[in-house]
């Protein structure tokens, strides 16, 4: 996807998005309406009616009529002073006001815990910087996605072709994390502007060969991505290391989710073991540590990965935890900086170094649980 089409869509989707309704009031016309005894001379209302005489009735009164909705309604725009008459007409069911009513977006508590709000309040957004998500696909038509979804590759069965579209469900909600749009509807991400990368390496049921993986890294290596985010593990293998320690030496910061052994001592699953990737471990919304997490003394970081609310297949959301649920977090930060020139090597050392401390060994929390701002400075 190109930048201009990028920035086109954004804005669309901004301007939609103050438009869109999400719920329903009803304001009969009375003292407290906001309709008698306002300073506008004009005002629009939905009027409702019950006989052709009373619809007659309503235009006759109207200055402009906006909608002429299958319902026995009208909205209109009218002088206030034909508000009275007009409410006591025999053939008027009711007048209200047309309402401004606003979108709803959730901003998950994982979202809020990382500190992610505030870089947004500071113009910060992630633009200009690239993630692959390297998972099961992406859904890119997702009301919360498509505006930041990139370029895409599949790695199945030995197979590299153009279908990365998410059969699952678990990428789709890795990358609602990193970067979903901040448009007031659904759900935002850490870093909303980012350009997101799906390489599918994983099934419809979440299994992958370690050789369709590291070809996957591989790509997205030569592609030039900033930022991989590997919400997957297990046994290590020679080919998974090499292929991580080739986009490693592409200047890629390789984030990657610690595993679900938990509650175990040293054993973190590969490729977080590995120092080429940046291994992260799962809180819950205490800040504790979340009871399914590996740890080990490769622990680099932590971010929330228990109940962690994000986009999903079929356009809609789902709670789900994991490790791979904390790593997306870590990723977006990390996408964050490097949108502001740091680069792969200092964007993981910043935020280690701007991380909370909130107690747990490092083995569990590494140096902290992100904090996205801290490390933005803002």
């Amino acid at each position: 996807m190109e930048d201009g089409s990028k920035v086109t869509r954004r804005t669309a989707l901004r301007l939609a998005g103050g438009s869109v309704a999400a719920g329903g009031l009803v304001g009969v016309v009375g003292a407290d309406d906001g309709l008698v005894g306002g300073d506008d001379e004009r005002v629009r209302v939905n009027v409702g009616y019950r006989t052709a005489g009373g619809r007659s009735v309503a235009e006759d009164a109207a200055g402009t009529v906006i909608h002429d909705h299958p319902t026995g309604i009208l909205t209109l725009e009218v002088d206030r002073k034909v508000l009275s008459p007009l409410r006591r007409s025999p053939g008027i069911r009711f007048v209200e006001r047309d309402v401004e009513l606003e979108t709803v977006q959730t901003v998950p508590y994982g979202i809020e815990r990382v500190n992610a709000p505030d870089a947004h309040a500071a113009g910060e957004t992630g633009d200009g910087a690239d993630v692959a998500v390297i998972d099961t696909g992406i859904q890119g038509d997702h009301p919360d996605l498509q505006a930041n979804v990139g370029e895409g590759r599949a790695f199945l069965l030995g197979l590299s072709h153009g279908h990365w579209e998410d059969s699952n469900g678990h990428g789709t909600h890795c990358a609602g994390t990193i970067g979903a749009v901040d448009d007031d509807q659904g759900v935002v991400g850490v870093a909303p502007e980012v350009t997101l990368h799906a390489v599918k390496v994983m099934n419809s049921i979440g299994t992958g060969f370690t050789s369709d993986i590291a070809a996957g890294i591989e790509w997205a290596a030569d592609q030039g991505h900033d930022i991989a985010n590997l919400s997957l593990g297990g046994s290590g293998s020679n080919t998974l290391r090499e292929s991580c320690q080739y986009a490693a030496d592409r200047g890629m910061l390789l984030v990657a989710a610690a595993g679900n052994d938990g509650p175990c001592t040293d054993c973190v699953s590969a490729p977080a073991t590995y120092p080429e990737c940046f291994a992260v471990a799962a809180t819950d919304e205490n800040d504790d540590a979340a009871s399914f997490s590996s740890t080990g003394a490769e622990i680099e970081i932590a971010a929330p990965g228990a109940n962690v609310e994000s986009t999903y297949t079929g356009g809609g959301y789902q709670t789900l935890s994991g490790t791979s649920m904390a790593a997306p977090h870590v990723a977006g930060g990390a996408a964050q900086l490097v949108a502001n020139g740091y680069s792969a090597d200092e964007a993981r050392q910043r935020l280690k170094d701007t991380a909370e401390d909130v107690g747990l060994p490092e083995t569990d929390q590494g140096e902290g649980r992100m904090d996205v701002a801290a490390a933005l400075g803002v």
